[in-house]
């Protein structure tokens, strides 16, 4: 059996077809977004059943989420500027994170087009934070937006980073019976807090 499947893959190996560059990416307009570009950001979030919060400092922030969520019990935060009471330093288990009302993470940059944020690992810190969570509050910078997803992805860093996803709005599904269902595989609202970063 060893012997065949080595003999599999040598004849691959010698067969390989020979390596070609890859195709050069050309650069690509700003793909029908006019104007202002957290004007356009907000557009499309709110397309998306998002919602939006220009927010001048932590402490309104910290104000603003109490009256979103006033009854979240269970409120994990992974940014400086809001507080929450549920501790995720040394955290690896994403079962610890099943009871999570109200997650808190920082986008490092959200995209025009379609207002989706991009949030990788390290702004996760447990990856299952941003799906586990009942909602999820997304801090991000508004100098930070780029215009679509070809501009995005020359952001992304893939080098560094093993997991990271672009959200946009609320989790949601219409799949059975064309009845639409919000939460069905993740966060059951998505509000984004327009702040700079402190770090």
């Amino acid at each position: 059996m060893k012997e065949a499947k080595e003999a599999i893959l040598a004849a691959i190996r010698r067969n390989k077809p020979a390596a070609v560059a890859h195709p050069p990416l050309r650069e690509f307009g700003r793909s029908g977004v006019e104007g202002n570009l957290q004007e356009a950001f907000k557009k499309n979030l709110k397309a998306a059943s998002g919602a939006y919060y220009d927010v001048k400092d932590a402490e309104e922030a910290q104000w603003l989420l109490k009256q979103i969520h006033p009854d979240a019990k269970t409120v994990c935060s992974v940014v400086p500027e809001v507080k929450g009471n549920r501790l995720i330093a040394g955290t690896t288990d994403p079962h610890t994170l099943e009871d999570v009302e109200v997650g808190i993470v920082r986008a490092q940059f959200g995209v025009a087009e379609n207002g989706a944020v991009w949030l990788a690992q390290k702004d996760l810190l447990v990856d299952a934070l941003g799906f586990l969570s009942q909602h999820l509050v997304v801090l991000l910078d508004a100098d930070t937006i780029v215009t679509h997803m070809h501009e995005a992805y020359q952001k992304v860093d893939i080098e560094t980073q093993n997991y990271g996803c672009f959200m946009m709005g609320p989790s949601a599904t219409a799949d059975i019976s064309a009845v639409h269902i919000s939460g069905a595989q993740g966060a059951r609202s998505l509000n984004v807090f327009f702040m700079k970063s402190v770090a």
